[in-house]
């Protein structure tokens, strides 16, 4: 995400004097996510991979923070299917891949952001409350995705990221799958 911003002031003194100075500022937008397969009380795999901000996402970052101030009252997580995501992606049209469920949630755990930090780079994390979900049947997850509607396997709202793992992972009934979200701003 690039954003330029121009600004014209004008200084009165007997005569007009315009002066024009130009900012440029390139941000980058990183969704990195740590995902932890629990079973039998031991960790039995680990997936660290950042994910693509797709062009809803960073619609939505934009308009939340330029245009109307008004962001998503709560983010969720969700699980992926085999399939390549693409920047155009939206939760309603998604084609190449798909949601996939085999967790006995109610809904997509929630990503409850905690306090942002940092400088340069500032971002905010769910480390403290991690997104769970609670397994319940033999499955293969290829990666997983941000969305702003808690619909277990819902194509409504926004979808704000996806990514993919290095390698599909497999889950079995009474695994539980602990979810890291970072969201990172950075001056590039």
């Amino acid at each position: 995400m690039s954003i330029e911003t121009k600004s014209k002031p004008v200084v009165g003194c007997g005569t007009a004097l315009e002066a024009q100075a130009g900012i440029a500022l390139n941000l980058k937008v990183k969704h990195h996510f740590k995902v932890e397969c629990v079973r039998n009380g031991k960790i039995v795999w680990t997936e660290e991979f950042d994910n693509m901000v797709v062009t809803a996402g960073a619609a939505k970052y934009l308009d939340a923070t330029l245009k109307t101030g008004l962001a998503a009252p709560l983010w969720y997580v969700g699980l992926k299917d085999t399939g390549t995501p693409l920047i155009a992606n939206t939760m309603a049209a998604h084609v190449a891949w798909a949601t996939i469920t085999p967790y006995s949630n109610a809904t997509d755990p929630a990503f409850t952001p905690g306090s942002i930090t940092g400088t340069s780079t500032v971002s905010v994390d769910n480390s403290a409350s991690k997104a769970v979900f609670t397994i319940n049947a033999t499955d293969d997850v290829y990666g997983a995705f941000l969305k702003d509607d808690n619909t277990k396997g819902g194509t409504t709202g926004t979808l704000l990221g996806v990514g993919d793992f290095s390698a599909l992972r497999g889950v079995i009934s009474g695994d539980t799958l602990n979810v890291t979200v970072t969201a990172s701003l950075s001056a590039s």
